[in-house]
């Protein structure tokens, strides 16, 4: 099965899949995200109504209003600044076979916030292990300088142990995955 079809249960029942999974094959991720959220219903009816029997929907809490759904489609900063905008390009990630540069992106936000020193030497060992090695099935893609650089910082890790490897992976991502 592939991930369009798949991703048809993170839609509300009133939403139209087929319109999605066409938008999934031709546009870009703000099509994508637009014609997901059933915006004419919504703009129609009011917000559209989660299915009570299913946990699932595209996104967790509030739905973000139209203007902050349009604005991902022009700004790849407004979309990474937003929990909605990364949690569908999590998912449009997911569909390319490379979450796990979002993934790693988020981890490195969170080590970002950690002041507790012997918390942040775990989670950097983690982050290392989970995407920076080379033996990691999820290893990102990094060029050999800024690989050299991490192998350094992971000697005394700190909250911005992976800065340098963070920035390639979000310009990767904003470069590569996003413009899709």
């Amino acid at each position: 099965m592939s991930c369009f079809v798949k991703a048809e249960r993170y839609l509300p029942k009133d939403v139209l899949c087929t319109t999605w999974i066409q938008s999934l094959q031709h546009a870009d991720i703000g099509s994508i995200i637009l014609s997901s959220l059933a915006i004419k219903n919504a703009e129609d009816n009011g917000p559209t109504k989660k299915d009570p029997a299913s946990s699932d929907t595209l996104f967790d809490g509030e739905q973000p209003s139209l203007e902050e759904i349009r604005s991902w489609g022009k700004s790849f900063d407004k979309l990474m600044r937003s929990p909605s905008g990364r949690k569908a390009f999590r998912d449009f990630l997911r569909c390319e076979y490379s979450e796990e540069n979002i993934l790693f992106w988020l981890a490195c936000e969170e080590l970002k916030k950690e002041t507790n020193p012997e918390a942040i030497e775990e989670k950097a060992r983690f982050i290392y292990e989970d995407y920076i090695s080379i033996l990691s099935p999820k290893e990102v893609s990094l060029d050999s300088r800024v690989r050299e650089i991490v192998n350094r910082n992971m000697v005394e890790p700190t909250p911005h142990t992976f800065d340098e490897a963070q920035l390639q992976i979000y310009t990767l991502m904003h470069r590569d995955s996003y413009p899709r």
